[in-house]
């Protein structure tokens, strides 16, 4: 237990400061890539692995670790680049996403970097729809791109958005379509926004999105100084926590510390999921925290949210 109070602790020590650690790899080339150390739990040599019949073609095999079967992915071939040859000598970096942990098989792991999220940029306007990027940064001569895994994981297994009957209240839904109801989406993943959007919106939500937590606040306020209408009709933002320029942690903490904002409910909707959430809610003081993608959960808390409101 004093272990993971410690693992905590470390891990919370960035949370509202608007910094992220990076853990910088290679898939076989000069190009660094990265992933948040905050969705990793361990990095280990390639392991024997077993085939699976009829597997999707970017998934290497399994193997047993720690007590759980994962599934290993070729993370090379799994953002459209050539699969790595070479399996045997490379390297297995396990995360958790969405509640699922699985382990990514990357050429070899270079260092661990700590940032500050003003440094991490959206990828260029001119790359178009068809990339794996979630965000861009520079070390000294490099360009790093940090992947999005959410949409890597959706093309292995495709997420379901459609809420179920039985959570679904068609009477709260007619409410809040008549009201007006919107949700302020914040999410840096195209692959995030059109699910929690196709969900919110089943819901007699509007949805207005945005790509990070510096465009939300700059947004939430414009309303309030020039739009007090549409921060009336505002039933809850629904921010991720990892995004380029301003974190949903960082968002968090302006939102309270603005008078005309503080009263914002606050859903931090993340792929982090484990045994940090208490910790995360406590240390930003967002009002509900939710893994994602599971769209009943986030459904009932919206729902429960416009109950409230209506």
């Amino acid at each position: 237990m004093s272990k993971l109070l410690e693992s905590v602790d470390q891990r919370t020590q960035l949370v509202g400061e608007n910094r992220l650690e990076l853990l910088l790899f290679r898939l076989g080339g000069r190009q660094l890539f990265a992933l948040n150390v905050f969705k990793i739990q361990e990095v280990v040599p390639v392991p024997k692995l077993t085939e699976l019949p009829h597997h999707n073609p970017v998934v290497c095999g399994v193997t047993h670790l720690r007590g759980q079967t994962i599934a290993v992915i070729d993370l090379s071939a799994a953002i459209g680049r050539r699969p790595l040859s070479d399996r045997s000598q490379g390297k297995l970096i396990v995360t958790e996403y969405n509640l699922s942990v699985q382990a990514f098989l990357v050429t070899s792991v270079e260092r661990i970097v700590n940032l500050n999220w003003e440094l991490i940029m959206p990828p260029p306007s001119g790359t178009g729809r068809s990339h794996y990027l979630t965000a861009i940064t520079r070390l000294e001569d490099d360009i790093v791109e940090i992947l999005d895994v959410e949409r890597v994981l959706a093309d292995i297994s495709p997420y379901d958005a459609t809420v179920s009957e039985s959570v679904l209240d068609m009477k709260l839904v007619e409410q809040a379509r008549a009201r007006g109801l919107k949700v302020l989406l914040v999410d840096d993943s195209s692959t995030a926004v059109g699910q929690a959007t196709q969900t919110i919106s089943s819901l007699g939500v509007d949805v207005i999105s945005v790509g990070d937590g510096l465009k939300a606040i700059t947004q939430l306020r414009r309303w309030a100084a020039e739009e007090p209408e549409t921060l009336a009709a505002l039933a809850a933002v629904v921010t991720d926590a990892e995004m380029p320029e301003m974190d949903g942690y960082r968002l968090t903490y302006e939102i309270r510390r603005n008078a005309a904002l503080q009263h914002l409910f606050v859903i931090l909707h993340t792929s982090l999921s484990g045994s940090f959430n208490r910790a995360l809610v406590e240390k930003v003081g967002c009002d509900r925290f939710l893994s994602k993608f599971q769209p009943d959960e986030l459904a009932q808390v919206v729902q429960e949210r416009v109950r409230e409101v209506v």
